[in-house]
């Protein structure tokens, strides 16, 4: 008998805490090697007790274990983050479409020296703003905005469903 495949993307829940930490240090692992271990633990230990406090999370679900998901602080990508064996496969995609059906417009700092990310973000659209210094870790950031929904629609994303 074959087994179906589910996946969905689905607000978060407490009990989702210790998988989507799995997926944060896998994939930030992978992204972020220029970071010092001391600041990647503090990172984690902010994730629970501030970041997801604060944040409207939604985590893509496959076969009930979590594989990625995306934090959104306002109108801010406060994360999104994809199992490293999983990315490249649309779950970041959706994650953002996710995110661009519930705001107009959205923002995003990501590392400079974060190839992975950078990469992903101007596939997906978004447009760079500033360079600045993030003091904690000595490294640039680079800000970036996605359109307002008139203009997503232009690049094809406005209105998917997932």
């Amino acid at each position: 008998m074959r087994s179906i495949v589910t996946s969905k993307i689905r607000h978060y829940e407490d009990r989702d805490l210790e998988q989507l930490l799995e997926v944060w240090e896998a994939a930030s692992e992978l992204a972020h090697p220029f970071l010092t271990a001391e600041f990647q633990a503090m990172v984690r230990e902010s994730i629970a007790n501030v970041y997801l406090v604060k944040a409207e999370t939604w985590v893509f679900e496959d076969n009930s274990h979590v594989v990625g998901f995306i934090a959104l602080i306002g109108s801010e990508v406060g994360a999104i983050f994809v199992q490293p064996e999983r990315q490249k496969l649309g779950i970041g995609r959706q994650l953002m479409d996710k995110a661009v059906q519930l705001r107009s417009e959205l923002e995003v700092e990501v590392f400079v020296a974060n190839s992975i990310g950078r990469a992903f973000y101007d596939r997906y659209g978004f447009v760079p703003l500033e360079v600045t210094h993030h003091e904690p870790t000595g490294q640039d950031v680079l800000r970036m905005r996605f359109p307002a929904k008139e203009k997503a629609a232009r690049h094809g994303v406005a209105g998917r469903k997932t």
